[in-house]
């Protein structure tokens, strides 16, 4: 009791206000309750080390240490936490080999998975590194858009840009191969067998691949040629891959295309903006005029539906075996086929959409986008089920396919960023005022409010409660119940059950 005492006793006789040069000293003593309740914790740990203690994790095994919303320190299984919200969080598993830090996340982060690792800045500040199929080390610098560099043990490999000046990039903003000298003046990308020479960026390009040839002088004129290419498909059979013609004169006024040439299914598609846009083909027939608020005919003879839009898409009727759509933009809409279905009522004030693809059956329910949301997905072979519900900002409730049930009040970033594991470890614990487990296989459950300041265990055959940060404690079991008034009084604390039988413990 006199070690906590102090920390009052210091609170009591800390005067800032008062000391200033100039300033009467008078007693704040609404500062002093404040600086007081918050340092009561520490005084509990430095008397006991109560608060600190390891408690077991209720959904999983492992422990979990916390002093308040500004500490915790977690071990699940072979993976530890360390973390101070919202500062930083430290996660390692050296059984995985995996590392992740994040400090005032998104500004910083590194991640580590074996060999592979990247540490960032914003996203704009980035080093990376690890090895590629072939076994080739290789590290990334980027400081994105001006500067990327790569180094590797194959010096085939190793590149250098310094944007908009010269550079050369492999594998890199979706593009095998990037060379570009004072952009947009020439650039000279690759995919695959696809090399595209650009000059004056986006105005003209040459285009050379296998069977491939075309050219543009954007917007004016551009055309595009592909003759029929085969390829051996995974079973080891030879599949005819289309080729295709495109042609625009002034785009996007008129665009002419045909595609899948050599196959059996040529389409074909004109379109002279804003009068007409045709699709014409063996399986499928789509007329628009007015493009692209107007009139929609469509036939598709190979998923057996007819659709009309009128102006679509804001009014749509479609009808067949292959789907059924009644749309009113922005009342109502009403679209299903064999896998999907969608609804949605004065949107976006209520929207539903269900996929069911055995053995997944998914469903979500949503009101005001992410105000309300409640997704449950099945396995239709097994009939588990799990469930996530989030109502915007107040709570977040899910449960997994083995039954495990958590609760969390409130909820400022989870419904917006779902399953963000930086989101969970570095801010949850500062807005979670209220939280509730509860593990299906066990039948252990908890319950924490204010960080602790109240929370209960219960597990088959034992009971436990702790208020204010564990100052009083109550524990009940087969052996009958025990209150402690004070860790630190511990050795005084009294069986309930003697105290009921009217016997008296000798101090």
């Amino acid at each position: 009791m006199k070690r906590s005492a102090s920390v009052f006793e210091a609170c009591r006789g800390a005067d800032p206000l008062g000391s200033l040069p100039g300033r009467p000293r008078r007693k704040h003593w609404f500062l002093q309750l404040i600086i007081g309740v918050h340092l009561l914790p520490f005084a509990v740990l430095n008397s006991s080390g109560q608060l600190f203690s390891p408690r077991p994790l209720t959904l999983e095994p492992g422990t979990r240490q916390d002093i308040g919303p500004f500490f915790y320190r977690e071990q699940r299984d072979t993976q530890l936490t360390f973390a101070v919200p919202p500062l930083f969080s430290f996660t390692t598993d050296p059984v995985v080999d995996m590392s992740e830090f994040d400090f005032v996340y998104p500004l910083l982060s590194y991640d580590r998975f074996g060999g592979e690792f990247r540490f960032h800045v914003f996203q704009v500040l980035s080093f990376s590194g690890g090895e590629n199929q072939e076994g080739d080390h290789a590290r990334r610098f980027t400081l994105f858009p001006f500067y990327f560099q790569q180094r590797s043990s194959d010096p085939a490999l190793n590149y250098t840009a310094l944007f908009p000046i010269y550079g050369h990039l492999q594998n890199r903003l979706f593009r095998d191969e990037i060379e570009f000298v004072l952009f947009p003046f020439y650039a000279r990308t690759r995919k695959k067998d696809v090399v595209t020479s650009n000059y004056l960026y986006p105005v003209f390009h040459l285009r050379r691949g296998n069977a491939l040839k075309g050219w543009q002088a954007w917007p004016l004129l551009g055309k595009e040629q592909k003759g029929p290419t085969s390829r051996t498909n995974a079973l080891d059979e030879i599949e005819i891959l289309g080729g295709h013609e495109k042609l625009f004169v002034l785009w996007p006024f008129f665009l002419r295309q045909k595609s899948g040439l050599g196959t059996t299914n040529i389409a074909r598609q004109q379109a002279l903006l804003p009068l007409y846009s045709l699709y014409r083909s063996p399986v499928r027939d789509s007329s628009t005029y007015f493009w692209p608020f107007g009139l929609t005919i469509t036939d598709d003879r190979e998923k057996h539906y007819r659709e009309i839009g009128f102006p679509w898409p804001l009014f749509v009727y479609t009808r067949g075996d292959g789907k059924r759509t009644t749309r009113m933009w922005p009342l109502f809409s009403q679209a299903s086929n064999e896998f999907l279905r969608s609804e949605f009522y004065l949107w976006p004030v209520y929207k539903f959409n269900r996929v069911t693809a055995d053995p997944l059956d998914r469903e979500r329910t949503r009101i005001l986008f992410f105000l309300y949301s409640d997704t449950i997905e099945r396995n239709t072979q097994t009939g588990e089920a799990k469930r996530r519900v989030d109502f915007w900002p107040f709570f977040t409730a899910h449960r997994d396919f083995g039954g495990n049930e958590h609760l969390q009040v409130l909820s400022l970033l989870e419904p917006l960023l779902p399953n963000n594991k930086s989101i969970e470890r570095n801010y949850s614990p500062l807005w979670a005022l209220w939280r509730q487990e509860k593990n299906a296989r066990t039948g252990n459950q908890s319950q924490s409010l204010l960080w602790n300041f109240y929370r209960a265990e219960r597990s088959p055959g034992q009971k436990k409660y702790s208020l204010f940060f564990g100052l009083f404690q109550y524990q009940s079991g087969t052996d009958g119940g025990h209150l402690s008034l004070l860790p630190f009084l511990k050795k005084k604390d009294r069986p309930l059950r003697a105290i009921e039988d009217g016997s008296r413990e000798k101090p």
